[in-house]
């Protein structure tokens, strides 16, 4: 039984494989009998000929524009920090977030009380150096007093013993009397040593005096400033960010509250690369003045400034690379805000003997499509200087100058292919139009090419085909 399947089986098959060849054959000697009964051999298909954008380099003077990205901080910035420790007590209506401030306007106070007490404290201090400088004073006047009292009558008692001593070598005098002058003599000169010490002594108090009156200056001048240090008050006309003080908190000693920015003080950080840099100063240039347009571009629309580059950082930061440079901005600073990230339009040195195409019309070799004189084209290399968005600015030689070349390419562009400008409309008659390459032009037309190179008509073909049958 299982023989007998498989038996029935192998005669299927091979009777549907002889059925499929009869097929076959039959389909291919029905192919033969159309090709004959077409009346000779199949006409020549038209050349393709595609539709492509051409532009005309012209060359000349082209400035790039060197787009980079930057971010914009405040050129002058203030940072509010507590100059002592206490309770805020007062909080200006404008310390709130983007309040704006003017120079000297007192924003916040603290709890003056202990400054004050100290201050006054102080300057009871100084009255106390005061009189007691003036005590010193007057104690080196009567020291000065006393003193030329004694000198007096030191002179008048050495005086005395002179004439005693006189007296004696006259022989009129006794010893004792001229001892007991001289005695008094040495005792009034003993007075007046003992009284100019005591002057030196109350001039040296006047020096202790002066000296603890300045001592006392300066420590009322740091109560001053302690008390002066409660009130915090604006640097400059600005507004307020980054506010953490709030009235009746606790705040110790140089913590921050908030920070002032000058809004029309602002500049543009813009990290560039060693060859972007290197493209600025060619030549000898310098960066200073260089014009740059600040770009900060949202879903709702696009806000632009003015600004010229000012400066160049003095040194790289550690891991990093490239140069960082910095644009004062001159017009319209309102839009922006320190933090916003920008793009940054440079203007590059101008280049001579240049254009500005699309990329798209740079293929991957380096080469662009130039159309010759039979519309044909031709590839040719070119120097790409600058790639700037969408566009690329390429060196013009001789060879270039005037050309036509293909805006952007397509996959079906290529060396020696026949092109037409898409701007000059649909080809003249006998000219296939643009399509797939392969497709039959009279297909393409509906079959109502009249040209006679072109082939039969459909009525004409028709009757050959019967004609064939009979």
């Amino acid at each position: 039984m299982r023989f007998l399947t498989r038996s029935l089986a192998g005669l299927f098959l091979t009777f549907l494989t002889f059925g499929l060849l009869f097929l076959a054959v039959f389909q291919l000697w029905q192919a033969v009998e159309q090709r004959r009964a077409g009346g000779g051999p199949a006409r020549a298909p038209a050349e393709q000929v595609y539709s492509a954008r051409l532009l005309t380099v012209e060359p000349g003077e082209v400035q790039p524009l060197m787009r980079v990205f930057g971010t914009i901080q405040s050129r002058r910035q203030l940072e509010l920090r507590a100059g002592a420790a206490g309770q805020i007590v007062y909080l200006d209506e404008a310390m709130f977030e983007g309040g704006t401030v003017s120079a000297g306007q007192v924003l916040v106070r603290i709890d003056p009380s202990a400054a004050q007490a100290a201050l006054e404290s102080r300057e009871a201090e100084r009255a106390d150096a005061e009189g007691t400088l003036a005590d010193a004073r007057r104690s080196v006047t009567i020291a000065a007093a006393d003193l030329a009292a004694a000198e007096r009558q030191f002179e008048l008692r050495e005086a005395a013993a002179t004439r005693q001593r006189d007296l004696s070598g006259r022989g009129l005098g006794t010893s004792t009397e001229r001892e007991a002058t001289e005695l008094a003599a040495s005792t009034a000169e003993q007075a007046v040593i003992s009284r100019r010490a005591a002057l030196a002594d109350a001039e040296s108090a006047i020096t202790a005096a002066e000296n603890a009156l300045r001592r006392a200056d300066i420590a009322l001048a740091e109560a001053r400033r302690a008390l002066a240090d409660t009130e915090i008050r604006a640097g400059f006309d600005g507004r307020v960010t980054a506010v953490s003080a709030v009235e009746g908190g606790l705040v110790s000693l140089n913590e921050q509250l908030a920070s002032i920015i000058d809004p029309t003080a602002l500049e543009v950080q813009i990290p560039l690369s060693l060859d972007q840099f290197a493209r600025l100063v060619a030549g000898g240039r310098q960066i200073q003045g260089t014009p740059v347009t600040v770009v900060l571009d949202g879903t709702s629309g696009r806000l632009s400034a003015e600004a010229v580059l000012d400066r160049a950082a003095a040194s790289v930061a550690e891991g990093g690379s490239g140069r960082i440079v910095f644009a004062r901005v001159t017009e319209g600073p309102e839009a922006l805000r320190p933090g916003d990230f920008v793009r940054a339009e440079i203007a590059e040195p101008v280049l001579a003997d240049a254009a500005l195409i699309p990329s798209a019309a740079v293929g991957g070799d380096g080469a662009v499509l130039v159309v010759d004189e039979d519309d044909r084209l031709l590839a040719q290399p070119v120097e790409v200087l600058r790639r700037q968005g969408d566009d690329v600015v390429i060196a013009v030689p001789a060879a270039l100058a005037g050309a036509r070349i293909v805006a952007e390419r397509a996959p079906q562009l290529g060396t020696g292919i026949r092109v037409r400008d898409a701007a000059e409309g649909e080809p003249a008659a006998g000219a296939a139009p643009s399509g797939p390459p392969g497709t039959d032009a009279s297909a393409r037309r509906g079959g109502t090419a009249s040209d006679g190179a072109a082939g039969p008509a459909p009525a004409a073909q028709q009757a050959q085909r019967e004609a064939g049958r009979g």
